[in-house]
């Protein structure tokens, strides 16, 4: 009788702890993913919907007419964490975020977390990049390069040609 009531005790007692230590990794989930991104040094900047109807496009007021809110072009991230290449391009985009400081904008959006973010662009497969330029329609790119410096002439020449409008010149080909 003792043995089934301590082990009826035992069980409730690691049902409650796992229970509970589950439910506090659940609750600080979106704090941390926040976090991740947005820290002091970070050249990119988290969106939330609410961030991205007042900054880049109020969807919900003009579904059908895009007008970019922004004042500078912007490249946007749809991630997820538990994604490998999205992992290996966060750091690069935040390099390439840090150079073009001066003339774009970079935003991220996890997609685990604003899915309707994703589910207004069609994005299927991540990481996928949202390149709005300051006239015209956003053009959308997905996935990387196999190599970072690969990775990080592809940021480069999509910022320079797409948001800028710079020309590539042949030595850049």
């Amino acid at each position: 009788m003792k043995t089934r009531f301590l082990t009826i005790m035992m069980a409730a007692f690691l049902l409650f702890g796992y229970s509970s230590c589950t439910a506090k990794a659940e609750s600080n989930d979106s704090e941390t993913s926040t976090k991740s991104v947005s820290e002091a040094g970070k050249a990119t900047t988290m969106l939330t919907k609410a961030m991205f109807l007042e900054k880049v496009w109020d969807y919900e007021s003009s579904p059908k007419e895009w007008k970019y809110k922004g004042e500078k072009p912007a490249l946007i991230d749809f991630y997820a964490d538990w994604c490998g290449p999205c992992r290996t391009a966060a750091p690069i985009l935040e390099e390439v975020a840090a150079e073009f400081s001066e003339e774009v904008i970079v935003y991220k959006i996890d997609t685990q977390v604003e899915r309707e973010l994703a589910a207004v662009f069609g994005v299927k497969s991540i990481p996928a990049f949202l390149y709005i330029p300051m006239e015209g329609r956003p053009t959308m790119a997905s996935g990387i390069a196999r190599t970072k410096e690969d990775t990080k002439k592809m940021f480069t020449q999509n910022i320079n040609t797409i948001l800028l409008n710079k020309q590539q010149s042949n030595d850049a080909l």
